[in-house]
């Protein structure tokens, strides 16, 4: 997700200035364990908001420009921006996963020990769904029911992940013998002289009879 919108809608629902952006988002996601945002990337993200006109500087809190002391307000720009993503879904990113990867180019080069890439993965995978798990019980149901669902999501997936896990051990023998897929590579630049494709020497020009 782009934090951009995120302390967009932040400011839009109060002004702010960036250190207290950045904590209300922190304690919104539970914590900078689960979602660490550096005050640097908060500062330039209001300075790019700024600059495209969707939000506007109220004040300062004090003497001079340092960035924790200017407070913003959303624009109208901003609030149809907020808008416009509020209306639009989320796409989920669950293809570009960094194990698979791994996985798939250790089967190939061999270099690495599959049964033990998903061993290490697995015990990431426990480790981490046990720390959320101890993280969601600490929530009160009566104030941080959000921050309880975030969690029961994240554990779903850790859950998910494991099953995964568990079917690619089954089917690892066949995907050791599927070879890598190897599409052609087309040669870059102007075909040769006489290649399909080549348009050299050019056609010769026919003329109609009048």
């Amino acid at each position: 997700m782009s934090v951009r919108y995120a302390v967009l809608g932040l400011i839009s629902q109060k002004p702010r200035h960036g250190y207290e952006t950045r904590v209300v988002f922190e304690s919104l996601v539970g914590g900078d364990e689960n979602w660490e945002v550096k005050p640097a990337q908060i500062y330039t993200t209001l300075d790019r908001l700024e600059e495209a006109g969707l939000v506007e500087r109220s004040s300062d809190l004090g003497e001079g420009e340092e960035p924790s002391r200017r407070v913003f307000q959303v624009t109208p720009q901003g609030e149809e921006a907020l808008q416009e993503w509020f209306a639009s879904p989320v796409p989920s990113e669950h293809q570009r996963d960094e194990f698979f990867i791994k996985l798939i180019i250790g089967v190939a080069c061999r270099q690495a020990d599959p049964e033990r890439l998903i061993q290490t993965q697995r015990v990431l995978l426990f480790q981490e769904m046990h720390a959320a798990t101890n993280q969601r019980e600490e929530y009160d149901p009566h104030t941080e029911m959000a921050q309880i669902l975030l969690l029961d999501k994240a554990i779903m997936h850790l859950e998910a992940d494991l099953r995964w896990l568990d079917m690619i051990e089954m089917r690892l023998e066949a995907i050791k013998e599927q070879p890598l897929p190897e599409p052609e590579i087309r040669r870059r630049g102007r075909p040769r002289k006489g290649e399909k494709g080549s348009t050299y020497p050019p056609p010769e020009k026919v003329v109609s009879p009048l």
